[in-house]
């Protein structure tokens, strides 16, 4: 490492060492100043780790966390962003903060999908890892193949690397690449012929034009499909969920490959993040029976289902930042057979996306047939969900916009249990707020 660059990382893990031992911060400002030293500082970590590369608009965080915790039964040295921080300046910080590892280690990097070409650029991947595309953030990435495009210039700089993609989303069998591919979906049903769902994105066969159909379909646009009108159709799947026992909102009980796996997250879309996960280690070569026990050591993640004791009330934080994300969480939650009670907190800062109409497409009504006794909207954009509810025919909202009051209003709900659904700002300020007060370690880290 040049001195330039030497000095950059010593900075940089300085800055972090400092926020982070002191105001539990530091997922990026640390890489920032690291790059602002030296720009090019992450080619000087390529020889020291093989990558993954995981990508796509919701899952990613969850995919990677049980991915690792997967790949730790083979490697001594598994760096990841826990935290997601996943532009360049998160991705710089893993390696400033991270000590220099005994042996070639491994780093699997949750990268966002515009700036999987900015980190392709400094080292080329083992392996990209792919959970799906919805519409997100559309101020910022535009329309689903814009997002995709972006994504394939990153693809189109490492054609060595393996693709390990979702094969029950449409779009990634969308253009033809050198890159060697691995498919993995659900395979758990009967199949039949149905129509794409309305609202759905990437319905159009890429062959014909013509809309495609589903032998089945699991959430949004995702399924087995096929297309009618030509012979495109949905990829053989290399790794497959081959029975679901049950799911609930804290775990599900699957087959992946006709071996039984418990997955200490709920909902069918955290089923395809544990797929996803599943499939990179068994691409590694890690045994089923070792996946198996990484799963059921149930690691607290990020913003994800994450459980809070507040007194004698639990608060369960799941984060958010589209209407799918929104809607397949809603599924989840609905399974629960004990009384609960609904927080929404929306921002819309650019980590965000600042355009908040998605919420619009969000299917809030499906809660009122659960008789929940207490709705919150809040956090800086609480009037835009409060007018989106009111529209919804939702009475007695309660408003907060400090997301931090939340905490203290844990004791007027009259449950045990309340659902904080927030988007990643208002998610952050309120894990700040509950480390704060020693309720959670890490804050907003």
């Amino acid at each position: 490492m040049s001195l330039k660059s030497s000095f950059a990382a010593g900075v940089g893990r300085l800055s972090y060492s400092v926020l982070h031992g002191i105001f539990n911060r530091g997922s990026s400002l640390p890489g920032l100043i690291a790059l602002k030293i030296d720009p090019d500082i992450l080619y000087h970590y390529k020889d020291r780790y093989d990558f993954v590369i995981v990508g796509g608009t919701n899952g990613k965080t969850t995919a990677t966390a049980l991915a690792v915790q997967a790949l730790n039964q083979k490697y001594d040295d598994v760096l990841y962003n826990p935290t997601g921080s996943n532009m360049k300046r998160g991705i710089a910080t893993i390696f400033v903060s991270a000590p220099t590892p005994k042996q070639k280690g491994l780093a699997i990097l949750e990268v966002d999908e515009a700036n999987i070409v900015r980190i392709v650029k400094y080292f080329k991947p083992k392996a990209f890892v792919f959970t799906n595309l919805f519409r997100d953030q559309l101020d910022r990435y535009s329309e689903l193949y814009a997002t995709w495009d972006r994504m394939l210039a990153g693809v189109r700089m490492a054609p060595e690397a393996t693709i390990i993609a979702n094969a029950d989303d449409p779009i990634f069998n969308t253009v033809e690449l050198p890159n060697p591919r691995v498919w993995y979906g659900f395979n758990d049903q009967p199949s039949s012929d149905l129509e794409a769902p309305a609202n759905t994105d990437g319905v159009v066969c890429p062959k014909c034009h013509h809309i495609i159909h589903y032998g089945f379909i699991t959430y949004g646009g995702l399924g087995n499909y096929f297309c009618p009108n030509c012979d495109h159709q949905r990829p053989a799947l290399d790794y497959q969920v081959t029975a679901v026992e049950s799911t609930t909102t804290t775990n599900s009980v699957v087959k992946f490959d006709d071996y039984e796996y418990t997955i200490p997250v709920g909902g069918v879309y955290n089923i395809y993040n544990a797929l996803a996960a599943y499939s990179l280690a068994r691409f590694m070569n890690v045994d089923k029976s070792s996946i198996k026990t990484a799963f059921e050591t149930n690691p607290e993640i990020f913003g994800r289902q994450e459980k809070v004791q507040i007194g004698d009330k639990e608060m369960v934080i799941i984060m958010v930042k589209n209407q799918i994300g929104v809607d397949t969480v809603l599924d989840m939650i609905k399974t629960d057979p004990e009384p609960y009670s609904f927080a929404f907190l929306l921002t819309a800062l650019p980590a965000d996306g600042e355009d908040t109409s998605w919420i619009w497409d969000c299917n809030f009504e499906t809660l009122q047939d659960q008789a929940i006794p207490y709705y919150l909207v809040g956090a800086e954009n609480y009037r835009d969900a409060a007018t989106r509810f009111k529209f919804g025919g939702f009475t007695d909202v309660k408003v907060e916009p400090d997301p931090a009051k939340l905490i203290d209003r844990m004791q007027e709900i009259p449950t045990k249990r309340l659902y904080a659904v927030v988007t990643y700002t208002s998610m952050r300020q309120l894990r700040k707020a509950l480390a704060d007060r020693k309720l959670i370690d890490g804050g907003m880290e």
